[in-house]
């Protein structure tokens, strides 16, 4: 069951499945909140540290590295990968009451099953180490309007910005846009963003988000020319240094969650009879992939 650590003064419990650098972070802005949270991960990281602002802190948070050891929890937040299948965890955790929100990249959960609650992060932090997580830029959640959406807004108090929207189609796929091509060409460059500034780039980065828009207007998104040209102003404002999560996941040897975003917008381009041939071509190369370290050696 939960320990004391892991049950808030008003007697819910918090539960973030997923130690990653999303899980991570939204763990440590919940305890900033005064919320006591427990971690589900795969392996004990020690502790999480944030750096955020230009300070470090250690947050107090509890660690699960076992279904076994946690028990149904008021509030579920999923932030594993879309590749992972947390269901071992939702069996104990999950009961009549609990809230159960997703934060994933993709948009296979934009449109709502029974009992869970999508959202989208924009958030850019780093998992430099396990356990010690470097914030770059970003603090929003986009959920699903609802009740829920009303009740996590006020679960993190003001840490963390919550924005309801009911038209969450929509906005899965805009958040995907800031992902197909930033995600794919850092990952396969093993660059950051300032990749951006090689000759040609920013024009491939033009084209895959094109594509991707025509596909999410068949797809039933409410988007067109104007958010091409929004998403290109959003990769401008990142500094060089920044990356992706895809680009870190590759190079600690992670597997890569490409299905869910170049994959997606390929399986959805065949499905409406859409032209991608620029993601076409990505999605081939990831799929080629091997890991940095298998490369050199």
């Amino acid at each position: 069951m939960f320990s004391s650590l892991a049950v808030n003064g008003d007697g819910e419990r918090v539960a973030v499945v997923g130690g990653g650098a999303i899980g991570g972070y939204l763990s440590a802005r919940l305890a900033e909140a005064g919320r006591a949270v427990t971690v589900c991960v795969r392996r004990h990281p020690g502790g999480l540290v944030l750096e955020s602002g230009g300070t470090e802190r250690a947050v107090p948070v509890a660690f699960a590295a076992a279904p076994g050891e946690t028990g149904p929890a008021d509030w579920v937040i999923v932030t594993v990968k879309a590749h992972h299948d947390p269901s071992a965890w939702l069996d104990v955790l999950v009961a009549d009451r609990t809230r159960v929100v997703v934060v994933q990249n993709g948009i296979a959960h934009a449109r709502q099953r029974r009992g869970l609650v999508p959202a989208l992060a924009y958030i850019a932090v780093e998992r430099s180490s396990p356990g010690h997580l470097v914030h770059r830029t970003g603090n929003r959640l986009v959920v699903a309007a609802g009740d829920t959406a009303r009740a996590l807004d006020a679960l993190f108090a003001g840490t963390v910005e919550i924005r309801a929207e009911a038209d969450f189609l929509t906005a899965a796929w805009r958040k995907l846009l800031t992902n197909v091509a930033a995600n794919p060409i850092t990952a396969l460059t093993l660059r950051r963003m300032d990749v951006l500034s090689s000759p040609g780039v920013r024009e491939v980065f033009r084209q895959l988000v094109t594509e991707a828009v025509a596909i999410a207007v068949a797809d039933g998104a409410r988007l067109s020319e104007q958010d091409v040209e929004a998403t290109m102003d959003f990769y401008a404002r990142f500094s060089g240094e920044d990356g992706t999560s895809m680009l870190y996941d590759r190079l600690a040897g992670r597997p890569l969650e490409y299905e869910a975003i170049t994959g997606a917008v390929v399986e959805r381009a065949h499905r409406y009879g859409v032209p991608a041939p620029i993601n076409e071509t990505l999605l081939a190369l990831l799929r080629a992939l091997r890991s940095p370290s298998d490369a050199l050696g």
